[in-house]
């Protein structure tokens, strides 16, 4: 925002020098970008925050000065002589859509002589870089500027019906803009129309046809309230870009429409003559006084900053904000009612805010003691680090992947069957509007585009939320779940171990088990569904050929996705340490031949159970298949390791707990010794 000095003294007295201004500006928020001096004026240049919309005009920035020095604020008053015809005779305003302009006002002038500005008006333009157009053009912009509400003049005579339609445009319309370029128009836009045609880009720029020019002798004054979503939107599609678009992205106070379209008709007829038609149309959701209450209770300013400010130096520098004492301030708290210009003021943290930067951050000592009270991070905080450190240790880097995926992406893996996606209606990009069921998908791009860049062992993870139908009454936690999923070049059974490395750092003593998966993405009995401790924790398994000649991977690719809420709940709180042992530990291998329906974690248990106490560790050797054992048999080599924390074993000992493992796979499994 481009501020001029000598534009500010006709709201406030400026006594101050130019420097002690922009100093005190600085420090309440409004950071100073620079000064130029233009034809004896000063062109103040201000970075305005997005949630500060009120100090995009100069009233706005006056408002500042007056609270920073206490001085008295004068607005002009606006209040223009009208003939004895009415408006609404000559012309008429209908909204079609009120959810992207919900109000609209229209006063009409007639025989206005179109010139030159004054010297006054250009002058103040001029310091904040306007070119003067003509004097009715100029009068709207310098409004503009004055109160941060955008304002259009149209030429009343080339109104097609002399009638104002607000509604969306329609497909295939087109409008030649004041800039002489021709923009295509999509039905989502909010465009201004008379009974033909388009005639302005809403909130964005007037169209050429209907312009202000020497010629115009009638003229119609819009101001408008436009949804700040549908400006920027159409903006942004358009490459479009005014100061109009940018104050109605950051909203208006719709409490000063009426004052700024009189305050322009009483203008233009200083500068350009004619007769003000009487009354005005004003057409949509009328503005509703603000009733929220905001409570401040004086301890929490100084818990919050550190200092001790006086009630009464806190009230007075609020109610020069513009903020309206509820009832008489007591001395712990008060109630404030915030200023319709003032958006950004809703909580007490806000008011806390604004009395900081107003009493001045510079009375805040530097050395001030604040306690700091110091908290163990959540339990999802310290689960995922350990994951992090534990998959980055296995050669994984981690992907960010976007929530929005396309159709086709969906159907690339669906764990959860038919189970319809949630679309997003309004999502930016077109083919990519629904929210995904699982981060698979997207890591299978991922690791695409890593292949297209020559990068083919690309071994990625990522922990983000996936998003379901929630069912009635369901918890958070079912319907947006977190979870952890990676993709890998690896076999399936090294990922397999993965998960298991996963699983033990959090917690060895849990129990991880797998089943045949009916997953249809995977290749046929190359899937498995994972259950943790009995609950259910997510899905491994190689992606079928289908999928990666979809994806045009080069290489086989195995997956994984798991449920962090069950290893969230199941991190192992303190990790006890155990000393090294003082003797050397025996091991045996054992490569027994079984029936091919017996996993290896069942028989893993049976030799943990018949080893006994000198068991240290059973690691898994390989597995083998082929004609010399026969059809339908398969063998494992198993090394099992036997130690005593007490004294070195002797042969007999590891003996007899051998022979007892033989005997219970025997027994229990009928598994013999190869």
């Amino acid at each position: 925002m481009i501020a001029s000095w000598d534009w500010l003294k006709e709201y406030v007295t400026l006594d101050m020098s130019l420097d002690e201004l922009t100093d005190r500006l600085t420090i309440s928020g409004l950071n100073l970008e620079g000064i130029e001096e233009v034809d004896g004026d000063s062109a103040i240049d201000l970075e305005v925050t997005s949630n500060r919309a009120d100090c995009l005009g100069h009233i706005g920035i006056a408002r500042e000065v007056v609270c920073l020095f206490g001085k008295e604020l004068s607005i002009p008053a606006a209040e223009p002589a009208t003939s004895d015809e009415n408006v609404d005779t000559v012309t008429s305003v209908e909204i079609e859509c009120p959810d992207l302009c919900p109000r609209y006002i229209a006063r009409v002038i007639k025989n206005v002589k179109v010139g030159q500005s004054p010297d006054w008006l250009k002058k103040r333009l001029a310091a904040l870089g306007i070119a003067s157009i003509n004097n009715v053009v100029d009068v709207t912009n310098y409004v503009q500027m004055e109160c941060g509400q955008p304002l259009h003049a149209f030429d009343f005579d080339k109104l097609a019906g002399r009638k104002i339609i607000v509604r969306q445009a329609k497909k295939g319309e087109k409008i030649t803009a004041i800039d002489q370029r021709d923009y295509e128009l999509t039905p989502e836009m909010c465009v201004i129309a008379d009974a033909e045609k388009p005639v302005a880009i809403a909130g964005v720029m007037g169209g050429l046809e209907t312009e202000i020019s020497e010629q115009t002798t009638n003229v119609l004054i819009e101001v408008a309230n436009f949804t700040p979503l549908t400006v920027r939107n159409t903006a942004r599609k358009l490459s479009l870009h005014s100061d109009s678009s940018f104050r109605f992205e950051r909203y208006i106070d719709v409490h000063q429409m009426d004052w700024a379209s009189r305050r322009c008709c009483d203008l233009i007829l200083q500068v350009a003559g004619g007769e003000l038609l009487a009354g005005s149309i004003d057409v949509g959701e009328q503005p509703v006084e603000n009733t929220n209450e905001i409570t401040l209770r004086f301890n929490q300013i100084e818990r919050l900053l550190g200092i001790k400010i006086p009630g009464e130096t806190i009230v007075q520098i609020l109610t020069n904000l513009g903020l309206e004492k509820v009832s008489k301030p007591s001395d712990s708290e008060a109630s404030f009612i915030a200023p319709t210009w003032r958006r950004d003021l809703a909580r007490e943290v806000d008011l806390i805010e604004e009395v900081a930067r107003i009493y001045g951050y510079d009375q805040i000592p530097e050395d001030r003691y604040l306690p700091v009270n110091l908290c163990s991070p959540p339990e999802k905080d310290l689960t995922t680090r350990l994951l992090y450190a534990t998959l980055n240790g296995l050669g994984f880097s981690e992907a960010y992947t976007v929530s929005f995926v396309s159709r086709e992406d969906h159907e690339l893996f669906q764990p959860y069957g038919d189970r319809e996606p949630l679309f997003v209606e309004h999502s930016t990009r077109k083919k990519e509007n629904l929210l995904r069921h699982s981060l698979v998908p997207s890591l299978l791009k991922s690791r695409r585009e890593n292949e297209r860049h020559n990068v083919f062992n690309a071994e990625l993870f990522e922990i983000a939320k996936v998003y379901l139908v929630a069912k009635p009454g369901a918890p958070e936690a079912e319907v947006e779940p977190i979870k952890l999923s990676f993709v890998s070049g690896r076999s399936l059974l090294e990922l397999k171990g993965v998960v298991e490395t996963l699983v033990a750092r959090v917690n060895d003593a849990l129990t991880l088990e797998a089943k045949p998966s009916e997953i249809n993405q995977f290749e046929a009995g190359r899937g498995a569904e994972l259950t943790l401790n009995g609950k259910p924790f997510g899905w491994l398994g190689e992606i079928s050929r289908d999928v990666q000649d979809r994806l045009d991977l080069r290489d086989t690719v195995t997956v994984a996705e798991l449920d962090l809420a069950l290893l969230i709940d199941n991190r192992k709180q303190v990790v006890h340490a155990t000393e090294l042992p003082q003797y050397p530990n025996i091991t045996r291998d054992f490569n027994f031949v079984m029936n091919d329906t017996v996993a290896w974690d069942a028989l893993e248990a049976t030799v943990r159970n018949a080893a006994g106490r000198l068991l240290e560790e059973v690691q898994y050797g390989g597995m083998y298949r082929g004609k010399q054992l026969g059809p339908d048999l398969k063998s494992y080599l198993m090394h099992v390791s036997f130690r005593s924390p007490e004294r070195t074993l002797t042969s007999d000992e590891v003996d007899a707990a051998h022979a007892k493992i033989v005997a219970a796979c025997e027994k229990e499994l009928n598994v013999n010794l190869r």
